[in-house]
């Protein structure tokens, strides 16, 4: 059985918006997440936001993280760089030197940065530290589509309400999917040139996102070298006793996904900058399955309330920002081996140092 790319999903979907969108909070966004297959190094989430109320800049977040520690890191803004590709299509989402490309809608996709970043390291950041010397930075990536793309809210029905009904849709941001792909690329930085050969996750997503009342999830996928993938986002039982979002799937290297949910998963709990187990339990109609993890390369984000604008902290009442780790992970399922990504938070109340 063939393997659709697309999903079904119109190709026209892949592009970005051409012109400022009319509500100020919309908000066209693309981000990827690369792993090398050795486990070295990670770029656990390079990502542009670009929002309509400050079209002239789009927001930049760059973590390149290294086995032994390293970590370099952008949070910033930069001008917006034209939406229109080579082929007069809004093909390109870019700002400042971080620059996104469809080259085939569902196929090819590329990401090059050329900039600056601070350098500094995964214990710095669970210590809150966040700012470090600027050096240069250089990256290219080549990602080949390898996995159906996963619509959230189309594998289960309860999700899709979740997401139509809750606070849950304004968390996601609106339609938004994700695709596993193979990647070849290059980071240069300190002076070292390293390439590698691995894979990632491709998030693309359109809509108005609001984060004010988040409590915490968790978010694992990887794509194995045989074709088999999996992939999964689960929030944690809700403060107030509803249904939280819970969904995801596995994939057995050919045709569909199969619809899956996590029974049990790695909440975040403590701040550690590796080596520590995030092993996932999926159960399908055909059965449970069982996949091993543990960190390899790993970001952390710390939010000092003395750092958010007041006009921010204001809307947010008692909320607070929750602990945030970006991470590659090592997985293994049924001795098979890959390197993946996991994303999770928690408030920090619920954080043990």
């Amino acid at each position: 059985m063939a393997i659709d790319l697309t999903g079904g999903i119109d190709p026209a979907r892949e592009h970005m918006f051409a012109t400022r969108p009319d509500n100020p909070e919309m908000r066209d966004s693309v981000s990827f997440w690369v792993v090398d297959d050795r486990g070295e190094v990670g770029l656990p989430r390079i990502g542009v936001e670009a929002v309509a109320a400050n079209w002239e800049t789009h927001g930049v977040q760059v973590n390149v993280a290294f086995a032994d520690g390293r970590v370099y890191r952008l949070r910033d803004e930069g001008a917006s760089v034209p939406p229109t590709g080579a082929d007069g299509r809004a093909t390109v989402l870019g700002a400042g030197p971080l620059v996104f490309r469809c080259v085939e809608p569902f196929d090819v996709w590329t990401m090059t940065f050329d900039g600056q970043a601070d350098a500094t390291s995964s214990s710095e950041l669970i210590e809150g530290r966040k700012d470090g010397p600027r050096v240069d930075l250089r990256f290219e990536v080549e990602a080949k589509m390898a996995v159906p793309p996963w619509v959230q809210g189309a594998l289960h029905a309860d999700a899709d309400s979740q997401l139509k009904t809750s606070i849950v849709g304004d968390l996601m941001g609106g339609p938004r999917y994700e695709q596993l792909f193979r990647a070849t690329g290059s980071v240069h930085v300190a002076g070292e040139q390293h390439a590698f050969r691995g894979s990632g996750l491709r998030i693309r997503r359109q809509g108005v996102r609001r984060l004010e009342g988040f409590w915490g999830h968790c978010w694992q996928s990887a794509l194995f070298e045989g074709g088999r993938a999996f992939g999964y986002i689960a929030y944690p039982p809700r403060p107030d006793g509803e249904p939280a979002f819970n969904e995801g799937y596995l994939f057995d290297g050919d045709g569909g996904l199969i619809p899956a949910r996590a029974v049990q998963a790695p909440w975040l709990t403590r701040l550690q900058p590796r080596g520590e187990d995030v092993s996932v339990v999926l159960e399908t109609d055909r059965g449970t399955v069982r996949i091993e993890g543990e960190t390899v390369v790993s970001t952390h984000d710390i939010t000092d309330p003395s750092e958010v604008p007041a006009e921010m902290l204001e809307k947010m009442a008692n909320w607070t920002f929750p602990a945030l780790q970006q991470a590659g992970v090592r997985y293994r399922w049924d001795g098979e081996e890959a390197i993946g990504m996991l994303e999770r938070s928690s408030p920090m109340d619920r954080i043990t140092r």
